[in-house]
């Protein structure tokens, strides 16, 4: 199968793109990039482009199934209206093509209390690309929800640090409804996308499905 990869510069991305190319099921990653990865391998097919002009490369979006990790901080998106840009703007675009391109499945990267209707701004614009996505109908999508992602990101989150450090104490506290908000490791998350996007290609659903992933089923997924 051909798979497009958005975010593979980023934590989880990074090793979504390793996952991918290691299977046999994945023909091609095609992924879209601000700057060329120091990666070279015969599956993978990079595209340098200006994530503002997604239109004029829409024929990258001719693939089976799109992985998209896009996501950053308002801290380093500099405004709201970066941060809106780069987490709703850039996604939905890329939704939208793939959807006309006839793609069979989209798997999202999203967060814990992502809703349109919170109080939060960045739950909040989660949620409305959520909401933006579903209307769209894919076949088959598939939402992320994990709470704080674990892991060695290449710049420094003060605020992410001091979590990571917490979060093994945190996580034996979370149980029954609240296991949910359990932090979890980038790399469990990328191997739950990995397994089900390879799955939901070849064992596509008959009616249209939308399935929500919190951290139980993302585990669950990771161990398929």
């Amino acid at each position: 199968m051909k798979v497009m990869l958005l975010g593979a510069t980023g934590l989880t991305g990074g090793k979504v793109l390793k996952g991918l190319l290691a299977r046999d099921e994945v023909s091609s990653v095609i992924a879209p990039v601000r700057r060329m990865l120091p990666l070279s391998h015969e599956k993978l097919h990079q595209q340098e482009i200006d994530f503002d002009r997604l239109d004029e490369h829409s024929e990258l979006f001719a693939v089976d199934a799109i992985v998209c990790c896009l996501g950053t901080t308002i801290k380093k998106a500099g405004s709201r209206e970066q941060f809106r840009k780069v987490d709703f703007g850039y996604p939905m675009k890329a939704a939208e093509l793939g959807h006309a391109n006839g793609v069979k499945a989209f798997v999202l990267m999203s967060a814990i209390a992502s809703s349109s209707s919170s109080t939060v701004f960045y739950n909040r614009v989660k949620g409305e690309l959520e909401d933006g996505v579903k209307a769209l109908g894919y076949p088959c999508l598939s939402i992320y929800q994990p709470s704080l992602l674990l892991g060695d990101r290449d710049e420094h989150r003060t605020a992410e640090a001091l979590g990571m450090k917490a979060m093994p104490f945190i996580n034996r506290a979370l149980i029954g409804p609240l296991e949910k908000f359990r932090g979890i490791e980038a790399a469990t998350v990328a191997e739950a996308m990995v397994n089900e996007v390879c799955s939901l290609v070849q064992h596509a659903p008959a009616e249209p499905v939308v399935r929500i992933h919190e951290y139980p089923g993302i585990v669950a997924l990771a161990r398929t």
